[in-house]
């Protein structure tokens, strides 16, 4: 691990109210004393002053001033990387902060990587890799439930629970081991069906979390929203009430939307990418053949489908058709048009679909609040609770779930096989092993160097 000193801008490269320079390493104190001088512009040794603190003053490059300053002292370990920090507030144009990071770097510190700072609190073990990446997540939160999930995260949720799972696999394995070195005194006989009762509930834990992963999924990428109908049932309506814009091109004229068209949007705090997709129809004309095929592609990869029906128009072959493509997925009937006479068959429909089918007018912008709350019963069970429940969010995370659930099934087999007792050691250190990768004790710096790329400048 390098332990140099380094620096980096934390706040935006855009003009703002104020802008943050952070300095971290065993010559941070140092390197802010060559540059801070106090409000009378005379040198100011911070080195020597009390820790946890703000000072205001100037930050100088040799005799030129560069900016009037608020600088806050951390000392390690009890600042965010465990080392020495010093954050320099100052004001937040482009330029400026550019001449005081230019200026801390001359006076000894380097150029932080990408995720540096991060990387450094874990490495420095103030948090582990699954609240490191939480870290990443909180920043690039597009809903409220994302958020919410990552700051739990942030929190140590997911980490208490496989720390909790990790202890009892080595309790296991720690057992087999010394009785396969000391049989005389620590006895195997019984064992296989003692640890089968407790790999059982580890087992259901582990899936319990994998489980979680769609929702989880979800809530930090958003929704897939594809909305399927026929022509000119209201579909490129409804993506224009839902986004509170006109973004597709509403006509009478059926066909209007030849191709797919993507938003993302923010339904109160749930995302949704929505794709708007031709209408389903049998057509020879080939730009609109290719039109109803994507929309059908687009269906096929969907988390949730909204079919849009047209309550002024009898149920056709069309409609039938659609109800056979969401058959097997997440999806939501919707009867649009209610303002107008209606002629299709409401029961028919929902005893075809199997769905409940929400009465809706996008002409009249009615019915959006029941169709917020069917995706919420639909993904989040109505709502969210983070108190006690674990969300897995991370695609890592999921993978190293799946391998360890594996390890565990094979610990399982090899029970009811009546396998010898070393055999069990090694799927269970498998499956330890797995475990640790997610909060980072068993995993190479090939991954950790991946990992901590991906995070932004100053961070």
């Amino acid at each position: 691990m390098r332990t140099d000193t380094i620096a980096a801008i934390a706040t935006g490269m855009s003009s703002a109210g104020i802008g943050i320079v952070r300095i971290s390493g065993s010559q941070a104190f140092e390197v802010a004393d060559r540059i801070f001088r106090d409000k009378r512009e005379r040198p100011r040794r911070l080195s020597q002053e009390k820790d946890r603190r703000v000072y205001y003053g100037y930050i100088f490059d040799g005799d030129e001033k560069i900016d009037e300053v608020l600088v806050l002292t951390m000392r390690g370990p009890h600042s965010y990387t465990a080392e020495d920090t010093v954050e320099i507030n100052c004001h937040g144009g482009i330029l400026v902060v550019r001449k005081i990071l230019e200026t801390v770097i001359r006076n000894g510190a380097r150029t932080a990587e990408p995720g540096e700072f991060t990387k450094r609190a874990f490495l420095n073990g103030r948090i582990d890799l699954a609240q490191a990446e939480a870290v990443a997540d909180v920043i690039q939160a597009s809903n409220d439930y994302a958020l919410k999930s990552s700051l739990s995260q942030l929190g140590g949720s997911v980490s208490k629970k496989i720390r909790e799972l990790r202890q009892k696999i080595l309790y296991e394995i720690a057992y087999i081991e010394s009785a396969l070195d000391d049989p005389e005194h620590i006895s195997l006989d019984g064992y296989g069906e003692r640890l089968e009762q407790v790999l059982l509930p580890v087992i259901h834990e582990v899936q319990r979390l994998l489980d979680s992963s769609d929702n989880g999924r979800v809530m930090r990428e958003g929704i897939k929203t594809v909305i399927l109908g026929k022509p000119n049932v209201g579909k490129s309506s409804l993506m224009n009430l839902l986004l509170g814009q006109e973004r597709a091109i509403v006509t009478e004229i059926a066909g209007t939307t030849r191709d797919t068209l993507e938003e993302h949007m923010s339904l109160s705090g749930i995302s949704l990418q929505v794709v708007d997709t031709a209408g389903i129809h049998s057509t020879d004309d080939l730009v609109e053949r290719i039109g109803v095929e994507r929309a059908i592609r687009a269906a096929q990869e969907a988390d949730l489908i909204i079919y849009v029906a047209d309550g002024s128009r009898p149920l056709d072959e069309e409609d039938m058709r659609i109800i056979d493509l969401i058959q097997e997925k997440k999806a939501i009937v919707l009867m649009n048009k209610t303002d107008l006479p209606q002629e299709a068959d409401l029961a028919l429909l929902e005893r075809l679909s199997g769905k409940r089918v929400l009465l809706v007018s996008a002409k009249e912008e009615q019915g959006l609040d029941a169709l917020e709350q069917e995706i919420k019963q639909l993904f989040y069970n109505g709502d969210l609770s983070f108190n006690d429940q674990v969300y897995i969010t991370n695609v890592r995370h999921k993978e190293a779930l799946e391998h360890a659930l594996s390890s565990l099934l094979l610990v399982k087999n090899s029970i009811e096989q009546g396998m010898p007792e070393d055999f069990y050691s090694i799927d269970l250190t498998d499956a330890y092993e797995e475990l640790g990768r997610i909060i980072g004790e068993s995993v190479g710096d090939d991954v950790v160097n991946e990992i901590f790329s991906q995070f932004c400048m100053g961070k």
